[in-house]
């Protein structure tokens, strides 16, 4: 009983202090001041002007009257007759299919679909037993990509480790542990 009653009072008392709140915000508003017109531009400023001393800039660019889209469509359409066959689309794919497919038998197997790993699988088998030892598979560790550097004028250098203190190695990736 006791809960609804103090909830109750909270209310009313909540109630009470934003109509006390809007009533004072309303007689604020109203009574202000209007705003200051803006000072109109009297148009006799000069304009700004730089002597070129006669030389003149380069002529723009021609602009393409293709958009993208028509350039893509453009790429495609092989024979230019307005319309994309099936052959014209799939065209691109089949040199990479030829590239996966080293039988050339027109199908694809597991093992040719994943010839990367398969080949560094092989590579890294050096007693040609189909299995991996820890010490073969560590031979299989992709190699660190290197950063390029950041050309923006915002990039700070990282600053300089204390001596004798360990060197931060939080940007190695964990994934390749």
């Amino acid at each position: 009983m006791n809960r609804i009653v103090l909830g109750a009072v909270a209310a009313l008392f909540l109630v009470g202090a934003g109509l006390f709140w809007w009533q004072g915000r309303a007689a604020t508003e109203s009574g202000a001041p209007p705003p200051d017109a803006p000072a109109a531009a009297t148009g006799d400023e000069p304009l700004p002007f730089t002597d070129a001393g006669g030389r003149r800039g380069l002529a723009p660019p021609e602009a393409d009257p293709l958009t993208r889209e028509q350039r893509r469509f453009d790429r495609i359409d092989h024979n230019r007759d307005g319309r994309i066959t099936a052959n014209e689309m799939l065209a691109p794919r089949a040199s990479a299919f030829r590239k996966l497919d080293i039988d050339g038998n027109n199908l694809l197997t597991f093992q040719e679909w994943a010839v990367k790993t398969s080949t560094r699988f092989r590579n890294a088998d050096a007693n040609r037993d189909n299995a991996l030892t820890r010490d073969e598979f560590a031979a299989t560790k992709p190699k660190a990509r290197a950063r390029p550097a950041s050309n923006c004028a915002a990039a700070r250098p990282k600053a300089a480790a204390p001596r004798g203190a360990a060197a931060d190695s939080s940007d190695d990736d964990p994934a390749e542990d």
